[in-house]
């Protein structure tokens, strides 16, 4: 029994992420699944979902980065790509969804928000940062 739990508890924490990007037309789902504080993570799953056919495809790609320097060491965390084909798409870091096709034409491109609710430390609304103490003076 010990040894069939191992796996599913490695296997779990290999998943240090879900993310969501919802733009006009589609529904993208990111999971990483490398382990966590891997920088430059190699497998990511990427399924997106039309809202208006409910058509899915599912890809598998890598974290995207821009290069330091040195030409090697990565830098600033630009968001993912995947490949279906010689089609690329990207997912950037600032909610933009493109696909572009094998000459480069974009043939998608839509501004999309990241639904980071899961990740979200719960907040008091008011923001108040007095202590009770403070508040009965």
């Amino acid at each position: 029994m010990k040894l069939i739990l191992l796996p599913l508890l490695l296997l779990a924490s290999a998943f240090t992420f879900a993310q969501q990007l919802d733009t006009p037309n589609y529904t993208v789902e990111i999971q990483q699944l490398c382990p966590e504080g891997e920088v430059q993570c190699q497998n990511v799953l990427y399924k997106g979902t039309s809202k208006v056919s409910g058509a899915s495809i599912e890809l598998k790609g890598k974290a995207w980065h821009s290069l330091c320097a040195d030409g090697v060491t990565p830098c600033r965390f630009l968001g993912y790509q995947f490949n279906n084909g010689r089609i690329r798409y990207l997912v950037h870091d600032s909610g933009l969804l493109q696909v572009i096709g094998s000459s480069g034409k974009v043939l998608l491109e839509e501004q999309g928000v990241w639904d980071y609710q899961q990740d979200t430390p719960h907040e008091d609304p008011d923001h108040s940062t007095q202590t009770e103490a403070e508040t009965k003076s």
